[in-house]
């Protein structure tokens, strides 16, 4: 699944390290997101979503619209 942690986290000025924090999950685990190698599950996306102040539709997506 395509995402956009990794720019809106730019935007934001946090390393991976500072978002794990806000989300109580690992610094691995927000690595992988960005890369496309997990996706999160329906709350950790929901948490991710109210982070960023966006809907979840924005931050993830399936296809390559992204």
């Amino acid at each position: 699944m395509k995402n956009t942690i990794k720019a809106l986290r730019a935007e934001q000025g946090w390393s991976q390290a500072a978002l794990a924090d806000r989300l109580d999950v690992s610094r691995q685990t927000i690595i992988s997101i960005e890369n496309g190698k997990y996706d999160p599950s329906l709350p950790l996306a929901f948490k991710i979503a109210r982070v960023f102040g966006q809907p979840i539709e924005q931050i993830f997506n399936d296809e390559d619209e992204l």
